[in-house]
C-alpha cells in the first residue's frame, strides 16, 4: 500500500470503515470533483505510472457508480452527500449525510448534518466553506451558475479556471491556496474545486493533437488533460501538509462516451458515464 513522502500519508480502503465523526472538527476536507473523467482511463493511466503524484495516495480507483449523468445532477446529489457509490453495494454506509426520514445508507460512523447540504453542515460546525468553480455550472454568470456555488462561503470562477483555459487546474489551485491563505490557519477548511481540465475542450493537452493540427478531443487526449491535473496537484497537498491532517476525497462526477455504441458526450445512460473513478485518503501533517 503506498504511502507519501515520509510515511505522511494512509490509504483508506473503501473495506476501512471510516468513523467521520471524528474527523469533522479535527481535520482539514478537501473534495476534489475531475469533472467528466472515465474509470477506464484513470485506471489505466494510475497502472501505467503516467499519474506520479497521485500514485503517492493511490494504488487503485476504486470503480463507483455516478448519482447523476451530467455535473448539475451529480453535484447536487454529492453536495447532499451522495458521493459515488460501491457497485456492489450501493446502500453503503455514507461517509457524510443530511438528515432525512427514510434513509438506509446512515450507520454510526456517518456524520449526519440538520442542514440542507453537508456545505452549510460543514459550516455550521465551523469550517470555512470554499468553492473553485470548473466548468459552466459554477461559471457564477447566470442564476443557474450561481446556484452550486452560493451554497458556501466563499467561491471564484474566472474564465481562467474554466474548461477552455489549458493551465486551468494551475490556477484553480493558486486561488484556492490564496483564499486560505486569508483565513486564520486555527480555521477548519472544507474546500471544493471543481477540476475543469479533463472535461472538453481537451485536445490541446494532446501533443499529438498539437502537432497534427487536431481539435477534436478523443480518448488520447482525454487522458493527457488528467496528466496535467495529476502534475499540478503536488502543490495542493503540500499546502495542506503544513497545515493539520486532511481527507481528501477524490472522485469524478460522470463519465463521457467518445463513440462508444455510437454515443458522445454524457447526460445519457451508457457504462461509460455512470462508472467513475473514487478515491479517499488522509494525508498526515508534516512534523
Amino acid at each position: 500500500m503506498p504511502s507519501g513522502s515520509n510515511g505522511q500519508a494512509s490509504l483508506l480502503d473503501e473495506s476501512i470503515s471510516l468513523n467521520m465523526n471524528q474527523i469533522v472538527g479535527s481535520h482539514d476536507i478537501v473534495l476534489l470533483t475531475l469533472d467528466t473523467l472515465r474509470f477506464d482511463v484513470a485506471q489505466t493511466l494510475l497502472t501505467q505510472g503516467e499519474l506520479p503524484v497521485l500514485g503517492q495516495f493511490i494504488s487503485a480507483w476504486q470503480p463507483r457508480h455516478s448519482p447523476g449523468s451530467f455535473t448539475y445532477a451529480a453535484h447536487h446529489a454529492i453536495f447532499s452527500g451522495f458521493f459515488p457509490t460501491p457497485i456492489d453495494d450501493p446502500l453503503a454506509p455514507r461517509l457524510m449525510a443530511v438528515d432525512f426520514h427514510g434513509s438506509r445508507s446512515i450507520d454510526k460512523n456517518t456524520q449526519v448534518f440538520q442542514q440542507a447540504t453537508i456545505v452549510e453542515g460543514l459550516a455550521e460546525q465551523g469550517y470555512q466553506t470554499l468553492c473553485i468553480g470548473g466548468v459552466g455550472f459554477f461559471n457564477k454568470l447566470t442564476p443557474l451558475g450561481q446556484t452550486l456555488p452560493n451554497l458556501f462561503q466563499h467561491s471564484y470562477w474566472s474564465e481562467q479556471t474554466g474548461v477552455t483555459a489549458p493551465d486551468s487546474t494551475e490556477r484553480q489551485i493558486d486561488q484556492a491556496i490564496h483564499l486560505l491563505k486569508q483565513a486564520p490557519v486555527a480555521q477548519k477548511a472544507f474546500l471544493f474545486i471543481n477540476i475543469s481540465a479533463i472535461h472538453q475542450p481537451n485536445y490541446f493537452y494532446s501533443a499529438r493533437h498539437l502537432e497534427q493540427g487536431c481539435k477534436e478531443d478523443d480518448l488520447r487526449s482525454h487522458g493527457a488533460a488528467l496528466c496535467y491535473v495529476d502534475s499540478q496537484l503536488q502543490r495542493l497537498f503540500d499546502y495542506f501538509k503544513s497545515r493539520r491532517d486532511t481527507l481528501f476525497i477524490l472522485c469524478s462526477d460522470h463519465g463521457t462516451c467518445y463513440g462508444e455504441q455510437g454515443y458522445s458526450g454524457h447526460r445519457l445512460a451508457h457504462e461509460t458515464v455512470w462508472t467513475v473513478p473514487y478515491a479517499q485518503f488522509i494525508q498526515r501533517a508534516a512534523q
